[in-house]
């Protein structure tokens, strides 16, 4: 299988593994509405904004809340004692699973050469 391939299946266990951390927590009843949790899920688009500034800052932008690692350190930092918030854990959560949902589906890391290029290959219709 090719490394684009296997990218896409790492996004689809992640989204997986951080749904399923959600579940685990929903059956302790902690966590907030479905319909605020939807909109933290896809408020990594918003980063989408930074394309007014051009290309380059637009891709910088969206593939800081993009990363892993963002969601990762929202985690990190509400299970470790730094600052206890269940609510930080439950939006790492979300980050976390809305990158590995993007990979899924092929909506890699953006190239600075512009929007429809990324690291998984060009968005659209091939």
């Amino acid at each position: 299988m090719n490394t684009i391939l296997w990218q896409r299946i790492e996004g689809g266990l992640v989204f997986a593994a951080s749904m399923f951390a959600l579940f685990s927590i929903w059956t302790l009843g902690s966590l907030p509405p479905w319909w605020l949790m939807l909109l933290v899920f896809f408020s990594p688009d918003l980063s989408f904004i930074g394309y007014l500034a051009g290309p380059k800052v637009g891709a910088a932008l969206y593939n800081i809340v993009h990363l892993y690692a963002f969601g990762v350190i929202m985690v990190v930092i509400a299970i470790s004692g730094i600052w206890v918030a269940p609510t930080l854990l439950v939006w790492g959560l979300l980050i976390l699973g809305h990158a590995g949902f993007d990979r899924m589906f092929g909506y890699g890391l953006k190239e600075p050469s512009g929007f429809n290029e990324t690291h998984l290959g060009p968005i659209g219709h091939k």
